[in-house]
């Protein structure tokens, strides 16, 4: 009766201890990209990417390209690890030279904001954190390191897929601080 009882107790505190003790969540990055939206494929990707050039010119100023051009390269990276991980290996690689062109592009937005002698410490740390997190999403991607895409009607072309990711890694070690 004694190791019943003993049992029953020990079996308690282990279960109270598991719910009330403090959990701790640890991450390289506390940067969230986002959710992947409408993808290759999709009936509405093409509306998509004509949003996507209306609202260019609706992010005006240098904070307002700031936003727009870091928004963007957030969601074509998502879009290109998708894609990898599905193994749709051309249009994932396509998906990563825009992230790659609109990730060159913030840097130039920060800098003419600075000339105007604005305050750009708050967005330029954010830059950093998300320059981390992109970083740490490519380093977490499989691929081959080169793919033969075959068209049916075409000649064959070699995508360096491992190449431009190392080549993304090193644009935005490049542009943080």
């Amino acid at each position: 009766m004694e190791i019943k009882k003993w049992i029953t107790y020990t079996t308690l505190i282990l279960i109270l201890f598991t719910f009330f003790l403090p959990r701790t969540i640890s991450a390289e990055s506390q940067y969230v990209l986002p959710y992947p939206g409408s993808m290759p494929g999709s009936k509405l990707y093409k509306a998509h990417l004509l949003w996507e050039n209306v609202l260019r010119y609706w992010h005006y100023g240098n904070f307002g390209q700031f936003k727009y051009n870091l928004k963007q390269s957030d969601k074509y990276l998502v879009e290109a690890k998708t894609l990898f991980e599905y193994k749709q290996y051309l249009l994932g690689y396509n998906a990563l030279k825009k992230s790659d062109n609109y990730f060159e592009k913030i840097s130039p937005a920060l800098e003419k904001a600075r000339k105007e002698n604005k305050d750009i410490v708050q967005k330029q740390n954010l830059l950093n954190t998300a320059g981390l997190k992109h970083i740490e999403v490519l380093n977490s991607i499989v691929v081959p390191d080169k793919f033969v895409w075959s068209p049916e009607k075409a000649s064959s072309t070699i995508l360096e897929i491992k190449k431009a990711i190392d080549e993304s890694i090193g644009l935005r070690t490049k542009i943080i601080k």
